[in-house]
């Protein structure tokens, strides 16, 4: 897509108006956007288009102009909401932002988000440290897999936002997307508590 030159000369006009401490933070950004970059995406995506990639690639570079921390989730599910609706894909995110449910619409389908940046990461394999809110109750598996079973009920797709390099040279940031149908199959899991365990509560 190419550049609205009106766009282009409102912006020098607005450029020309700002102080120099502002001035210093705009030129912070120009300066990540002439860093090298690579963006891929799986063509068979139904919703990260060549549109959505672009805007959450440069929204990671914005942010990474700033910080040498991974992307938060409230940061990543703004920017993703952005990037969507941006390009043409109606999105909006869950409006109660404690919603024990999906965080973000999608064309119309609940979508629940995930992310992982901690540093035992690996990038054959996918761990979500915290999958829902439990509340309060007994800590009994039985009850709680009935819990995590008829929380998914909420959505219908969920993704998960990784970041497997952590800078400060280089970042590298995953989209995955989570089979549900997998995460499913713990309605017949056979459960039990890791006795040996020094956590409280015990792990199942």
């Amino acid at each position: 897509m190419a550049t609205d030159p009106s766009l282009v000369d409102s912006l020098h006009l607005a450029l020309a108006a700002l102080t120099p401490s502002q001035i210093d933070w705009v030129s912070a950004v120009v300066r990540q956007f002439h860093l090298p970059h690579e963006f891929h995406r799986d063509e068979r995506s139904d919703f990260i288009t060549i549109g959505v990639l672009n805007m959450l690639g440069d929204a990671l570079r914005i942010h990474h102009a700033f910080s040498r921390q991974a992307l938060s989730k409230d940061r990543f599910e703004f920017a993703l909401e952005r990037s969507l609706n941006r390009a043409g894909i109606q999105a909006e995110l869950a409006r109660n932002r404690t919603n024990r449910g999906h965080d973000i619409t999608i064309n119309g389908i609940p979508v629940s988000l995930k992310t992982q940046a901690d540093a035992s990461i690996r990038g054959d394999s996918l761990h979500i440290s915290k999958f829902m809110e439990l509340g309060k109750g007994k800590w009994e598996l039985p009850a709680l897999r009935d819990m995590f079973v008829d929380h998914m009920r909420s959505y219908e797709r969920i993704f998960q936002f990784r970041c497997l390099l952590p800078g400060p040279q280089s970042y590298l940031y995953e989209l995955v997307e989570i089979p549900k149908a997998l995460l499913a199959e713990a309605i017949s899991a056979q459960l039990v508590i890791q006795s040996r365990s020094k956590q409280t509560p015990q792990p199942g």
